[in-house]
């Protein structure tokens, strides 16, 4: 049987859970009709969502729909239908877009009376932004003043163009919704355009192109209370959807983790590819990836609050999974990627504290599992302040999040009034250092910053060369930095909407650990947050007002007085409209003012539309009271080595101090902008001898003031007769191969194309070497993540090539091979990789690196082409060619 996933979506009291209620009677799926106000409802089974009579959480039924005929006399499939049903209140819009990464269609509900609200276009460019097709059912039609056309018309008037009636449209699947109807189809696009004009008509498969393309959205018109238009529309969805093709190779998208009466974690996924079997292993998303697997120990098809155990789930089912742990939203499992992020963020974060006397951080870690189930119900420890705070949407998830507290864990909780979520970011480039080199540590970086647009998010790049910086330090970097949460220097408040590139950095050979990169890369953006032109952002609603014209004045006033940004107001006839953006913190508490001197005759809809510059930013800074000096868990300054001891240098002196001048420059004046221009870095002269003044210390330190004698006698040390015994160790170099594949262009080029074609150039390249200097060499290539590899070693050209086995890098079977061969030979250790490098620096053999080996490499070849032009020369003066007589 095929199956589809379809979310049903709705502002608050459209009636979205009736519509659900009546999909499921109408189609077989449940024997009695439930209602929300009698608090029955099939899907609406919590407590408090019956108490409250909205949906809260999401919830799945399944339902089947029989054949029907199509245009062409043909009969679809049957057709199961996952039915995804999410939450209607805007408090709770964060659960309904985690369910918007799983499903195939959406089923919009509008309330016929009401018409498009605030939130239904908040629910629409969720839509949009996941290019969902979709469906919409207009409610409530047995109360509804209003006409199909005239309906029709508000939706495009606020969501734009495509909608359709098919009410009309029979459950063939025949187009007969009239000829102006179909003519403004086909002018979707251009293939349905030549069609009609062909036949007059267009076909029903082309029809479900548009609509899978979001050209056409069908509309039903009905009442789902009196099941009035239910089987219509169930009719329309059997013939008017495409199932997906769904690839052979297993892919699974995770868009929730909950937990059962008993405790048992569920992860909740949609199987995309292949199938999914118990005691299956899922957990990385490519079979090369570093990572064991967790299995699977039950499967679940939930059906309301019951469900069906299943020994296998194919794809197109939406499931629950018992047994991983390390599972989270938005993950992507086999052929999926992970998810991208949200479009909605909570803006407003609020004390929760402690009325029963628990130990707040035992409260915390069991909040913990809120957070993890709700991954933007953000649950922060607040270090300074010892409390627990959380960030979430509005006002009635607050009340909600108390009482699931208290239920699940026992905790007695009270939400503190709301705070206003500020943002930081930057108005214009600079240049950021850091320098961490306490006693046997060393890393310094330099990086820049520059603003990106709204929206952005923190954006990280590197512009530093692998000769200059090698790149396991420059992962280890941009890892470390995206890892952080980096805050501005105002409030402390997140930052955003920054682009972070590394452009210089410097190890030592020795001395250099992973965790110096993190702490000098912190440093060096905290340098730059203080010497930047900081901007505060606040959130900021969007709103539309709609009110009786005499108080139009009124409200304007009140708009300017908040610091609104609006338009010119709209005669609506009888009424005006008005429409534009306000500070959060200005207008949350607005609309009780706005009903009361309106008497109930106004309608206001806000919704979050973004972080814009803050109204009053010296304000805000004075009542938050941050002081950058003393947040101690983001230092800006950078610590040096000074006689055998670090010392902290503040970060307005730290440039005096570094060791790498980056060549960056950022130049501009008060009438043109700022820009930056690159350089290349190169150690300041002060750093050069840094090793030799550092061994000094230490050991003057340790041992005293080194004693030197002024005069000392002349002594001549006599080189021993060498003895038989002690012949000379022949030379023998280890390549590192695809090290230098992707450090020399000419091959990196071919490795872009053939990367086998590439293994034997560099082959045959290193064969010439060795046989010239008539030394040994072995080339290892890597085959750690080679699944099933076993590993080989062969002579090629008079050479040793080795391919590692899985689970065997490089790194550990040149380490191994120079334990073996070191004795008896002249080692050198051919790569850039610094892990290698400093392996063989301990081992007391010699190390070059990729630079250094191809200069050697050229510089043999230029060698042997010279031979070889001289062997020519040779062959032709001892045996010039005969000359033939003619005829």
């Amino acid at each position: 049987m095929n199956s589809l996933t379809i979310a049903i979506l709705a502002h608050v009291d459209a009636g979205k859970t009736t519509t659900a209620e009546a999909m499921l009677y109408s189609s077989g799926a449940i024997r009695t009709l439930g209602r929300v106000d009698h608090k029955d409802a099939f899907l609406d089974t919590h407590l408090l969502e019956r108490e409250r009579g909205i949906t809260i959480f999401f919830k799945q039924a399944v339902l089947d729909l029989p054949p029907v005929k199509t245009g062409d006399g043909s009969e679809t499939e049957p057709l199961r239908v996952f039915l995804l049903d999410t939450p209607g209140h805007a408090d709770f819009s964060a659960e309904t877009e985690r369910v918007l990464s799983v499903p195939d269609y959406a089923l919009l509900v509008v309330s016929g009376p009401d018409g498009v609200q605030a939130h239904t276009k908040t629910l629409w460019q969720l839509l949009e932004k996941y290019r969902i097709p979709t469906f919409i059912w207009i409610n409530k039609m047995d109360i509804c003043g209003r006409g199909r056309g005239e309906i029709l018309q508000d939706l495009s008037a606020h969501l734009g163009n495509g909608f359709f009636d098919f009410a009309a449209v029979d459950a063939s699947g025949q187009p007969a919704s009239g000829a102006a109807d179909i003519e403004s189809m086909a002018a979707l696009s251009e293939s349905t355009i030549e069609e009609y004009l062909e036949t007059g008509t267009l076909s029903a498969g082309s029809i479900r192109r548009l609509i899978k393309k979001r050209r056409v959205f069908p509309c039903w018109f009905g009442s789902a209370l009196k099941l009035d238009g239910t089987d219509s529309l169930l009719s329309g969805i059997a013939a008017w959807t495409e199932c997906p093709v769904n690839p052979k190779e297993f892919g699974a998208k995770v868009f929730k983790i909950t937990h059962d009466a008993s405790g048992n974690r569920l992860t909740w996924l949609k199987v995309t590819g292949g199938s999914l079997r118990v005691r299956d292993l899922i957990g990385p998303r490519d079979a090369s990836e570093e990572q064991t697997g967790e299995k699977i120990t039950q499967i679940r098809i939930y059906n309301g609050t019951k469900y069906m155990a299943a020994d296998e789930a194919p794809a197109g089912t939406i499931a629950a999974v018992l047994g991983p742990e390390s599972t989270y939203a938005g993950q992507g499992l086999g052929l999926e990627k992970d998810s991208r992020s949200p479009l909605l963020e909570p803006v407003l974060s609020y004390r929760v504290g402690i009325k029963d006397g628990t130990d707040p951080v035992t409260a915390f870690a069991k909040l913990q599992q809120l957070s993890e189930e709700d991954p933007q119900l953000r649950i922060v420890w607040n270090a300074q302040l010892k409390e627990i705070h959380a960030q979430f949407m509005g006002k009635i998830q607050a009340e909600v999040l108390t009482r699931l507290i208290d239920d699940r864990f026992g905790i007695e909780t009270e939400i503190g009034a709301g705070e206003i979520m500020y943002r930081e970011t930057i108005a214009g480039p600079v240049e950021g250092v850091g320098h961490f080199e306490p006693l046997r540590h060393y890393a310094e970086v330099h990086v820049l910053l520059e603003p990106l647009p709204a929206g952005t998010g923190i954006v990280l790049e590197s512009a530093v060369s692998q000769d200059d910086l090698d790149i396991n330090w420059q992962r280890l970097i941009l890892g470390s930095l995206a890892g952080k949460r980096h805050v501005g220097v105002l409030t402390g408040s997140p930052l955003t909407d920054v682009k972070i590139t590394l452009v210089a950095g410097r190890a030592h050979l020795k001395h250099t650990e992973g965790g110096d990169f993190r702490e000098a890369s912190g440093r060096a953006v905290r340098n730059a947050l203080m010497r930047a032109q900081n901007v505060l952002l606040e959130p900021f609603y969007a709103f539309r007002i709609e009110l009786p014209a005499p108080q139009i004045g009124r409200v304007i006033s009140d708009l300017r007085g908040m610091q609104a940004v609006f338009g010119a107001p709209e005669d609506l006839g009888g009424s005006m409209q008005i429409s534009g953006r306000a500070p959060v913190s200005e207008m949350a508490d607005y609309q009780p003012v706005f009903l009361s001197y309106t008497r109930g005759k106004g309608q206001m809809s806000l919704r979050s539309c973004g972080y814009y510059p803050c109204h009053d930013t010296e304000k805000v800074m004075e009542r938050l009271g941050y002081d950058p000096d003393r947040d101690t868990e983001n230092p800006a300054d950078s610590v040096f080595c000074s006689h055998g001891s670090g010392v902290i240098v503040k970060w307005d002196h730290v440039r005096d101090f570094m060791h790498i001048d980056s060549g960056i420059r950022i130049v501009g004046n008060e009438e043109e902008a700022p820009r930056v221009e690159l350089g290349a870095p190169k150690l300041r002269s002060g750093s050069l001898d840094i090793d030799e003044k550092e061994l000094e210390a230490i050991m003057q330190r340790e041992f005293g003031p080194i004693k030197r004698p002024k005069y000392s006698n002349v002594v001549y040390n006599r080189a021993k007769e060498p003895s038989a015994r002690s012949a000379q160790k022949k030379d023998y170099i280890i390549v590192d191969g695809y090290n230098m594949i992707y450090a020399w262009d000419e091959l990196k080029e071919l490795a872009d194309t053939d990367i086998s074609a590439a293994r034997d150039r560099l082959v045959a390249l290193h064969s010439d070497y060795a046989g010239l200097r008539g030394i040994e060499e072995a080339v290892v290539f890597d085959g750690y993540r080679v699944p099933g590899g076993l590993g080989s070693t062969e002579a090629e050209h008079g050479m040793r090539v080795v391919y590692t086995k899985q689970g065997e890098t490089a790194d550990a079977f040149i380490e191994k091979l120079v334990r073996e061969i070191g004795k008896n030979y002249n080692v050198k250790v051919a790569s850039s990789d610094g892990m290698i490098q400093l392996f063989a620096l301990r081992a007391g053999v010699l190390r070059m690196s990729a630079s250094e080996l191809l200069g050697e490499v050229t510089l043999a070849r230029e060698e042997i082409a010279d031979i070889l032009d001289d062997q020519r020369r040779t062959d032709t003066f001892s045996n010039p060619p005969r000359q033939v007589p003619a005829g």
